[in-house]
């Protein structure tokens, strides 16, 4: 169905349910799905074909598509194998070509975007670079303007160097910074991306990624507290030691909002706009009665958000700036999102 950000100067064509999310301040349109990560692979042996799209839930599906029957050749589905470690509940995995050119990676993207999926991410075997990750952000904002909503984690070859500006400065990008040591492997940020891809599609709606733990040996980059705060000042999700374990410093987009806040508008505008597809466009009168079904039926999704704690103080009604007339019906929605407790501060006095 056709949906995104719409203008009022210039209202969309095709029949659909157009959602304006207003925020107090940048009145920014935010979105997404939940719990598939999506991954271009590079390396296969096994019985799948090239430029095919294939859904993994389980490892042993992996190993018979992309490794066969030469054991040493498991490495090939070691992405596919961190986002489903993560937390990922299935990977949509496309096969690159051998040649993998300009225009594999841009059939690759068509391909994908016709398939649902939360979190985008490189194999870590890809010799992507830097014209390859800034295609990858337009991607995921040129979508995001058309309807289709999904986070990209993107990560660096050498991670030595602590990030001094914003690298990508959007809230659909994650830019993570450093990578980890596993049985005395170093795997960089890049190799590592496809884990966090994984956590943050299996993480819900109403959890943080904030000093989550990752049972690794050790970050493959260490860093000190000024560098830190830098890093998290420019946008970076930082893997950290604090003496006793890994963790993610703080769970935070490329632009420094909050991927739990992020992923709560997700929701409602992936679910709503799921909704109203399935139940109500072109089924409802657009009468009173029509409308107030329609308002309702939102609003009884968002309190159940509410409930999860995920958001609060909803409001949803009729938008008065903009006639519901003809076939269109405008919709206000505001409501209030539920941070994690993050900073806790303490006064000793004695």
């Amino acid at each position: 169905m056709a949906g995104g950000t719409w203008d009022p100067t210039a209202l969309p064509t095709r029949p659909g349910l157009y959602l304006n999310f207003i925020e107090a301040a940048t009145a920014q349109i935010q979105g997404g799905a939940r719990g598939t990560v999506a991954i271009p692979l590079i390396k296969y042996d096994g019985t799948a074909l090239e430029s095919t799209v294939y859904t993994i839930e389980k490892e042993s599906e992996a190993i018979d598509l992309f490794v066969g029957s030469d054991a040493s050749k498991i490495d090939n589905i070691k992405s596919i194998q961190f986002a489903l470690q993560g937390g990922a509940k299935e990977v949509v995995v496309y096969t690159m070509p051998a040649s993998a050119a300009e225009a594999d990676y841009a059939a690759m993207r068509d391909v994908l975007e016709t398939y649902a999926f939360n979190v985008f991410t490189f194999d870590l075997d890809d010799a992507n670079t830097a014209t390859q990750y800034a295609n990858t952000k337009t991607w995921t904002v040129n979508n995001r303007n058309n309807g289709k909503h999904f986070m990209s984690v993107l990560g660096n070859d050498d991670d030595t160097t602590v990030p001094s500006t914003k690298a990508y400065d959007d809230d659909y990008i994650i830019d993570l910074s450093n990578g980890v040591e596993i049985n005395e492997k170093i795997y960089t940020s890049k190799n590592f991306a496809p884990f966090i891809a994984g956590l943050v599609a299996g993480t819900s709606i109403n959890k943080s990624i904030t000093y989550q733990q990752l049972f690794v040996d050790d970050v493959n980059a260490r860093y000190k507290n000024s560098d830190i705060n830098e890093a998290l000042q420019n946008g970076a999700l930082v893997l950290v030691h604090d003496g006793d374990k890994i963790k993610i410093e703080q769970g935070i987009t490329s632009s420094g909002n909050k991927i739990r806040a992020i992923r709560a508008r997700q929701a409602v505008a992936t679910d709503v706009m799921k909704t109203a597809s399935d139940s109500y466009i072109g089924k409802l009168d657009n009468n009173e009665d029509g409308q107030k079904a329609l308002l309702s039926v939102i609003t009884a999704y968002l309190e159940v958000l509410e409930n999860a704690n995920v958001l609060t103080d909803i409001q949803v009604q009729l938008d008065p700036d903009n006639p519901s007339v003809g076939d269109s019906v405008f919709i206000l929605i505001s409501y209030r999102e539920i941070d994690s407790m993050e900073r806790i501060f303490l006064n000793v006095k004695v």
